[in-house]
Parts: C-alpha cells; structure tokens; sequence
C-alpha cells in the first residue's frame, strides 16, 4: 500500500488520517498473465493501482487486436466512460505478466468521494491527467512520425520493452510489429 500512499501523497496535500482513510478502501488482487482484469462489453466497477506488472487496454478491430495503452507499476487503470457512466465497456483489459494490483469497486470510490475531499481532489487530478493522456496520444498519431513515437515511449517507459511482447508496443504505436523491430535496430547503430 506504500505505492499508494506515495502516490496520493505525491499530487495533493493530505492529512495522515484521510489517507489511511483512503487507503484502507482498496483491496489487493493478483492477475495472472492472460487473465482479464475486465473484459469489454461488460460494465466496469473497478479501478485499479497498478502495484507491479504490466497491462494492456485492447479492443478487436476486424479481427485484429489494437493495443491501446499498456499500464505499468504506479499507474491507475479502469475503463473510465464505463466507470463513471455504468455504459458498456469498449476495452478488454488483460495481464501482460502477473500483476498485483490495489483495486476499489464503484460504490467505495464514489462513497469516498462524498466522505473524503481529498480523495475527490485526486481524483479530478486522475481525470485530468487521463484526459491529457488521450490528447498527447492523439496528437502523436497525427503530428509525429513512428520514428519519433518510438523515441518518446523508449525514453517514457524504457522497461516495457523487456516486458511487454513487440507485437503489443507496436499496435500501441500504430505500426507494423516489422516496423517497429526496423526502428530498433537502427537505433542500435554499429560502430565504425
């Protein structure tokens, strides 16, 4: 629950006893790689902190899988819409490697909402921060070319390239996985 707590504690002010509050509230669960943590077309009522491991958000698009997002260890990960609204999921969300994840259902969230401020002041933090995500994701597909996406996410998340399969990385970047594998090497130039 340290992760947590540092988290929290990272993005607002709060008193110990709000945050043990807050804290006590998640459950911790453990996924096993290949298990969903939830699976679209159903109505999410959770969210999770990622405490280690890896998932990634998808969605089949004539039969091919499209990688979203992958969260890693420190991360928050739900499907928001259906979070928030109780509409049907878009997204399966499923363990790339077994993961241990901090989770809280629906009802204790929203209850935390009304008991704690603090919690309700992170939480608009949360939203704000997944916004901004979904802008900067979707401002790199248009504005940047897969050389420099493949930059940016190398510099960003260095060790999901030792954990997440290729194939998963280069859907999340919108290319072919021989794209992406043409990328790596040359970036790894030889020396004359």
């Amino acid at each position: 629950m340290e992760q947590l707590r540092n988290c929290i504690t990272n993005q607002i002010n709060i008193d110990k006893e709000s945050l043990e509050s807050i804290v006590s509230s998640f459950e911790v669960k453990t996924i096993k790689k290949g298990d969903f943590f939830l699976k679209s077309g159903r109505i999410c009522r959770k969210m999770g902190f990622i405490k280690s491991g890896y998932l990634r958000m998808y969605d089949i698009a004539d039969g091919k899988e499209i990688t979203f997002w992958v969260g890693s260890k420190g991360k928050f990960i739900t499907s928001l819409s259906s979070f928030i609204f109780e509409t049907e999921n878009f997204w399966n969300i499923q363990a790339v490697t077994n993961c241990e994840i901090l989770v809280i259902s629906k009802e204790k969230h929203f209850a935390l909402c009304k008991q704690q401020p603090k919690w309700l002041e992170f939480d608009n933090l949360l939203l704000a921060h997944s916004f901004a995500l979904l802008e900067k994701s979707m401002f790199s597909q248009l504005h940047t070319t897969a050389q420099q996406r493949f930059e940016n996410l190398l510099k960003e998340e260095p060790a999901l390239f030792n954990h997440v399969p290729l194939q998963h990385i280069a859907s999340m970047l919108g290319i072919a996985p021989e794209s992406l594998s043409r990328l790596r090497k040359n970036l790894i130039k030889p020396i004359s």
